[in-house]
C-alpha cells in the first residue's frame, strides 16, 4: 500500500478527544466510512491479499468489525460470521471471556458457524491493545477455524494488541497506524 493511500485514509478518519475518557484519542472509522471513496479503497485494500484464494467465512467482530467483515465476504464470495457480545446471538452458541483495558467481557458466536478446517479471515475496526482479537481468533481456534489473517482498518502500536495476536500465530494486516492511545 502506497504512503498517499495511507495518508488519504488517515485523513477520512476523525479523532475524538478525551473519549471515551480524558486523556484517549478515540478514533472514529464513521467519517471513513461515509466517504465513498475512502470505504470503497479500504474494502479492496482488505480484499487484495486474499484475492483468488479460498477464504471460506470473514468472521466480523461486533459492530464496525460486521460493516467491513460483510463487505469483505462480499468481495471474496466468502461467507460472513458475526462475532457478538454475549447473549445477542438467537441460536446454540460458543462463548469466551476477553480481557478488555478496563476489566473482562464475553464473546459469542453460534456453535454451526464454522466447520473445522475452513479458512477464515477475522476483521474489525482497530486493533488497540488486542483483547477483543485476541478472544475473537481463541473462539474461532476453539471451533477449529484455520484463521489466515486479523485485519484491521487502524492499528495503534504502541498499545501492544498485534503482538497478542502474532504470539498467537496469527498473521496481523492493518492500513493505517496512529501512535498514542
Amino acid at each position: 500500500m502506497t504512503s498517499s493511500l495511507q495518508s488519504e485514509l488517515a485523513a477520512a478518519i476523525r479523532t475524538i478527544e478525551n473519549y471515551p475518557k480524558p486523556g484517549i484519542l478515540f478514533r472514529d472509522i464513521t467519517t471513513l466510512l461515509g466517504n465513498p471513496r475512502a470505504f470503497r479503497r479500504s474494502i479492496d485494500e482488505l480484499v487484495h491479499p486474499f484475492a483468488g484464494t479460498k477464504i471460506d467465512k470473514v468472521a466480523g467482530i461486533e459492530a464496525r468489525g460486521f460493516i467491513l467483515g460483510g463487505a469483505v465476504a462480499h468481495q471474496l464470495s466468502s461467507g460472513f460470521v458475526p462475532i457478538r457480545k454475549k447473549g445477542k446471538l438467537p441460536h446454540d452458541t460458543v462463548r469466551i471471556a476477553y480481557s478488555l483495558e478496563y476489566g473482562v467481557d464475553e464473546m459469542e458466536m453460534h456453535r454451526d458457524a464454522i466447520t473445522p478446517g475452513e479458512k477464515v479471515i477475522v476483521i474489525d475496526d482497530l486493533i488497540a491493545t488486542g483483547g477483543t482479537a485476541e478472544g475473537a481468533c481463541k473462539l474461532l481456534k476453539q471451533m477449529g477455524a484455520d484463521i489466515v489473517a486479523a485485519c484491521f482498518v487502524i492499528d495503534l502500536p504502541d498499545l501492544g494488541g498485534r503482538k497478542k495476536l502474532e504470539a498467537l500465530g496469527v498473521e496481523v494486516r492493518t492500513l493505517v497506524e496512529f501512535s498514542g492511545h
